[in-house]
């Protein structure tokens, strides 16, 4: 298992590194400094703040989505467990998501399937808003979608393949049969040795994803998941105030590389290296700025990113068995 591990983390960071040096091997340095003198950290600077506000929002999040299931978890915990989450992904992409609920489980005595099965269900509505932003991308601003999917080539290739899969149907058809074996042979199922072995972490697994049925605060649910994603967005837009290359970007220029960058962070590379600045500085060319400062802008702020992310996460882990220590005392 370590071995597999390890052996993920190479081939990731490789891939990342890749897109990374592709993007940025004929960058100017002179370029890059000039746009590094000149940052107004300020703007850099608030955006960070909104970045980490979104944090401790899907922190409160994730309290109301276990408390239908009788747990009370500490706020404090609840955000350690929230950056140890990101922290994590800097390593190896999506060990986060088992690194979250061993926490909770640990010092919260919350069930490791339920907690990733919350874990899961956020993860789920994560990619429904990103699908309803590129629905409203796409809508809005189709010259830009289109310019962007035009201009890399790579990029375009890689839809019509996914579109023109033979693999699709062939998952969906298994998906379907699969679906329909369980309900015809549920009863055999359930009495089986297996069953009886992991039956109760499937329940608790299967009840953390439908966890927002039993909600007590729906639209309180909905007002934080909202307050996420616009604290995200303010977290990749304000910083276009930072450079005066790219001060007079508007907002639905700004929507438009929030969105297509976000699909670098859903690539499986560590905090999207290489992959988010590809999409980010693409799409910041297709709106009109110039190849060498949108890759300047991509390369500066994702490095402010990374550096708080790795900043706060240091410290949160830092302070966990602290906090935990003092709790128990």
């Amino acid at each position: 298992m370590k071995f597999i591990n390890i052996l993920k983390f190479f081939i990731f960071l490789s891939v990342g590194l890749f897109l990374f040096w592709l993007i940025y091997k004929d960058q100017d340095i002179d370029v890059l400094k000039q746009n590094w003198q000149h940052t107004n950290y300020l703007w850099l600077g608030l955006s960070l703040v909104a970045g980490l506000l979104s944090h401790v929002i899907r922190a409160l999040r994730w309290q109301k989505m276990v408390q239908p299931f009788g747990y009370r978890p500490r706020f404090s915990n609840s955000f350690f467990a929230v950056m140890s989450t990101y922290f994590a992904n800097l390593a190896v992409p999506r060990l986060g998501e088992v690194t979250r609920p061993t926490i909770l489980k640990k010092y919260e005595g919350i069930p490791f399937s339920t907690s990733f099965g919350t874990i899961v269900l956020e993860r789920l509505i994560d990619l429904f808003i990103l699908f309803l932003l590129t629905i409203i991308l796409f809508l809005t601003q189709t010259k830009v979608f289109i310019d962007f999917i035009n201009n890399n080539p790579d990029v375009r290739n890689y839809i019509e393949a996914k579109i023109n899969s033979w693999l699709l149907p062939v998952f969906g058809a298994i998906f379907l049969l699969s679906i329909a074996l369980l309900l015809i042979f549920r009863k055999k199922i359930k009495q089986s040795v297996l069953y009886q072995k992991i039956g109760h972490k499937i329940h608790d697994f299967l009840q953390g994803v439908q966890s927002f049925r039993k909600l007590k605060q729906p639209f309180l649910f909905v007002f934080y998941t909202l307050l996420i994603w616009v604290l995200y967005f303010l977290l990749t837009y304000l910083p276009v105030f930072a450079f005066e290359s790219t001060k007079d970007i508007s907002v639905w220029g700004g929507l438009a590389f929030f969105v297509i960058g976000s699909y670098g962070m859903v690539a499986p590379v560590q905090g999207g290296i290489g992959a988010w600045h590809f999409m980010v500085a693409g799409t910041l060319i297709v709106i009109g700025i110039n190849d060498q400062d949108a890759r300047a802008f991509a390369l500066i702020v994702h490095a402010a990113q990374t550096i708080m992310l790795l900043v706060v996460g240091t410290i949160t882990t830092i302070l966990l068995p602290v906090f935990n220590h003092k709790n128990k005392g």
